[in-house]
């Protein structure tokens, strides 16, 4: 893998000419920012912002978007990627009033080279498809997270109502254990991983990389070619064993 090309493309594909995720979601431009706005409980931000190396324009064009969020009377996040120009982006955002929450690794892999590992014994993955199989991901990260089940609930659903999800559970016997999902954007090569909970009784025993290969099997099946990942410390060793490369860093910069 060329990781100066797969960078590039992911940054043109899932960034600057990224396309809405569903019909409650807007992908709007404003000069060389492109944002999100998701519905009051989903998520809104800055996906891309191609700012000039010098940051004149920056302080600007972050005031801008604060005052669009704020005119909306929610919150959002600002993504920043550790090329993101000017290369004190992050600085003045904290000047601006965000808050930076933990910096994850941007990691991506062909679909099709991720070993096909199988779920442990006694361990089962089922397809997640109804409000049933919602509601045991929502108990899911419950235990993983702490997460709140109602935005939980509510965001799987539309997406699975509109076709752009993959989500499973495992399970051991009747209990579920483990939930993941990838998402399945339109006009990219790039499907993204997210979730990932497991339980802490059945954590390092192989249930993360059985769904990280189930999803990569899903993935190539539906035409996509690499998988992304925003890999926080715990997933990131796992990942590298797959075939994950890294390819830079991002961090959430939220406003209130």
């Amino acid at each position: 893998m060329n990781h100066a090309e797969v960078l590039a493309a992911f940054d043109r594909e899932s960034r600057r000419e990224a396309v809405a995720a569903g019909p409650d979601t807007e992908i709007e431009r404003d000069g060389d920012v492109v944002r999100q706005v998701g519905p009051e409980d989903g998520w809104s931000g800055v996906l891309w912002s191609g700012l000039r190396g010098d940051g004149q324009d920056a302080d600007a064009a972050i005031a801008a978007q604060v005052r669009y969020f704020g005119a909306l009377g929610r919150p959002f996040e600002w993504k920043l990627y550790g090329h993101d120009r000017p290369a004190d982006l992050g600085s003045r955002l904290l000047s601006a009033g965000f808050t930076p929450e933990p910096a994850e690794t941007l990691m991506v892999a062909r679909a099709a080279g991720i070993p096909d590992t199988p779920a442990p014994d006694g361990v089962r993955l089922v397809p997640v498809t109804d409000q049933a199989g919602v509601e045991l991901v929502a108990d899911v990260h419950d235990a993983a997270f702490g997460a709140g089940r109602v935005h939980i609930r509510q965001a799987l659903l539309a997406q699975l109502a509109a076709g752009t999800v993959v989500a499973v559970v495992a399970m051991a016997g009747d209990v579920p254990i483990s939930a993941a999902r990838m998402d399945l954007p339109t006009g990219t090569r790039f499907a993204g991983l997210w979730g990932g909970g497991t339980v802490p009784e059945w954590r390092g025993r192989g249930v993360y990389r059985a769904l990280v290969a189930y999803r990569a099997r899903e993935a190539v099946a539906r035409g996509y070619e690499y998988l992304q990942v925003d890999a926080s410390d715990q997933s990131h060793p796992i990942l590298l064993r797959l075939g994950f490369a890294e390819l830079t860093t991002t961090t959430p910069y939220v406003h209130p």
